[in-house]
C-alpha cells in the first residue's frame, strides 16, 4: 500500500526516511515552518502517491514488490516461517 508518512517524533523520523527514500513505497509529508502539516502538504502527498505519474508508478511498483516479499516471507518455507519454526524448537529444546 503506498503511504503518506506524517512523522511526529521518536522513531517516526527514521521510519519515514525508510519508507520515502530506502524502500520508496511512498512520500513524507513536511511540516511548515511553525511545526504544522498544512491540509495543502497532505492533500499534495495523497496525490502524489495516488496520481498515475510515472513518480505514482514506482511507489506502486515498489509498494507491490514489498507486499511480495513479506507473502513470501511469512508462506510456509519462508524466512519468517523458519524463524518462528527455529524459535518455538529452541524453547522446546531448552525446557529439557
Amino acid at each position: 500500500m503506498p503511504l503518506v508518512a506524517m512523522p511526529r517524533k521518536w522513531d517516526q523520523p527514521p521510519n519515514a526516511k525508510l519508507i520515502e527514500e530506502m524502500w520508496g513505497v511512498g512520500v513524507r509529508a513536511k511540516a511548515n515552518e511553525k511545526g504544522m502539516i498544512t491540509r495543502e502538504e497532505l492533500e499534495n502527498c495523497i496525490r502524489e502517491v495516488m496520481e498515475d505519474d510515472e513518480k505514482g508508478q514506482v511507489i506502486k511498483r515498489n509498494a507491490r514488490k514489498w507486499r511480495e516479499l513479506a507473502l513470501d516471507a511469512i508462506d510456509t518455507g519462508g524466512s519468517s516461517d523458519k524463524n518462528i519454526e527455529e524459535f518455538v524448537a529452541s524453547l522446546s529444546s531448552s525446557k529439557n
